[in-house]
């Protein structure tokens, strides 16, 4: 097979993998975007929040401290793992051993029929999450063997907008063929559902944690056929031992690496927020405006769509002015977005600075405040994708090979290590003052101050003052 061509002038780039060991990378982020999709963002959560239990704004708090407890478990996790992987070589059996517990995870989701204990769903969700968090650290760490510094923007952003396609493909499936609306039974394509799914059990949101477990298992199979691995290291007891002592001295020697330390701790707190909006921004808009599993499949699906070409485009960015700039434009988006969701209402947005006409006119997203929020849905759909595919680059222009592994770790560390103070803060103000929406608003705290603390930090991240 032919190797990729990543140049802007149509000529051969120099690479490290063949072209297949590439697209088989790839294809992990393909694999793995359903269950982001479908699952936490669009389809599941949703249906935790404003389904399985008859109290909405308890089951999103709910659903945060799910979130809380796991990211609480793979900040603590990620650079330990990072660090024996580091040791121990090859990736692929770490992600193997975590594919195993997120599949069998998933599939447990089918039985979180509306008024069954919500403890089950809420263990599935935390083992599925953890795995499939931990295999992402393997995989990333994997990045820096496959093409040159100057290559991995654009790499990473393919993946990124490949993993959308793949996540949208599913959600237009269960919107289409699989979740019937609870007024007529019907799908969006006017069909009984497959299978005779039945909405009013919850059948048409529970399906999704199945499909997703297949989904994965069926498409990470190219990335162990075709993608180069590390070659094998030290035995496991011995790659532990010697990857605790590692990720000591990482940690260490961050305090003479400033601005990776810089970076790190900018994408903590950035990160916080893009975690917060994903997680919690389509069971807002099902608290908000009642929608169901289609109304929030398509605004999902409109989301995926957008994001696709929001990839391509910030590929493009990345490799000619860097992933700095591009995550610093793709911020910024996602502020504007933010404050335009919080400020949007029943007859209103910007906060009433703009009154919106309240009638319904029928149909999907009747009224024209659902319209204004979906107008924001496009600016966070245009770069959630960019600004954690482009944050995966910039680390991986700022590291060697050989350490790729533990800093990826930490990366992962510095992903979710306050993630839980975003959704703990959504579920403190939610609780005390009954309002979503004041919760929401904590998000922008997060966003902006990650912003600003980039704005000081060096690119790439190891770059030396003169």
């Amino acid at each position: 097979m032919s190797r990729i061509d990543w140049t802007g002038d149509g000529t051969p780039a120099p690479q490290k993998a063949p072209g297949r060991g590439i697209w088989g990378w790839m294809f992990f982020d393909w694999a793995a975007q359903p269950f982001f999709t479908v699952v936490t963002t669009f389809i599941f959560g949703p249906y935790f929040v404003s389904r399985l239990t008859s109290d909405p704004v308890h089951a999103q708090a709910m659903w945060s401290n799910t979130a809380t407890i796991s990211s609480v478990i793979i900040a603590v996790l990620s650079p330990i793992l990072g660090s024996i992987a580091d040791q121990s070589g090859a990736r692929k059996p770490w992600i193997a051993f975590f594919a195993v517990i997120k599949i069998t995870a998933l599939f447990g989701l089918w039985f979180a029929a509306p008024g069954s204990p919500v403890i089950y769903p809420i263990i599935f969700m935390i083992l599925a999450s953890i795995a499939a968090e931990f295999s992402i650290v393997f995989n990333d760490s994997m990045m820096p063997r496959l093409v040159s510094k100057d290559e991995v923007g654009r790499l990473s952003n393919t993946a990124w907008g490949l993993g959308y396609l793949g996540g949208m493909i599913v959600l237009i499936a269960v919107v289409a063929l699989l979740a019937g609306s609870l007024e007529t039974g019907k799908t969006l394509l006017g069909m009984d559902p497959l299978f005779g799914l039945d909405a009013h059990t919850g059948e048409d949101a529970r399906i999704t944690g199945p499909i997703s477990a297949v989904w994965y298992l069926v498409f990470i199979i190219p990335m162990f056929l075709f993608t180069p691995d590390a070659p094998k290291g030290v035995p496991l007891g011995r790659a532990v031992k010697t990857g605790f002592a590692e990720l000591r001295n990482t940690i260490g020697e961050l305090k003479h690496r400033k601005g990776i330390l810089k970076f790190l701790i900018a994408r903590m707190i950035y990160q916080d927020g893009v975690n917060g909006l994903l997680i919690l921004g389509g069971t807002f808009a099902a608290g908000m405006f009642g929608w169901a599993t289609i109304e929030i499949g398509l605004y999902g699906i409109i989301l995926n769509v957008v994001a696709i070409f929001g990839c391509i485009i910030a590929g493009r960015v990345d490799q000619r002015i860097g992933s700095k700039v591009t995550i610093v434009i793709s911020l910024t988006m996602l502020l504007l977005a933010t404050i335009g969701i919080i400020s949007t209402g029943p007859g209103y947005t910007l906060f009433g600075v703009i009154e919106l006409p309240v009638a319904d006119s029928g149909g999907f997203f009747g009224t024209a405040a659902e319209k204004a929020y979906i107008l924001y849905g496009l600016l966070i759909g245009l770069a959630f994708g960019p600004v954690q595919a482009s944050s995966r680059s910039y680390l991986a222009r700022s590291v060697s090979v050989e350490e790729a592994g533990r800093y990826f770790g930490i990366y992962a560390l510095s992903g979710r290590a306050t993630s839980f103070m975003a959704t703990l803060l959504f579920s403190i103000v939610t609780y005390s003052s009954g309002s979503a929406r004041l919760g929401m608003a904590t998000l922008i705290i997060f966003l902006l101050g990650g912003l600003i603390l980039l704005f000081a930090t060096p690119y790439p991240a190891d770059k030396q003052k003169a």
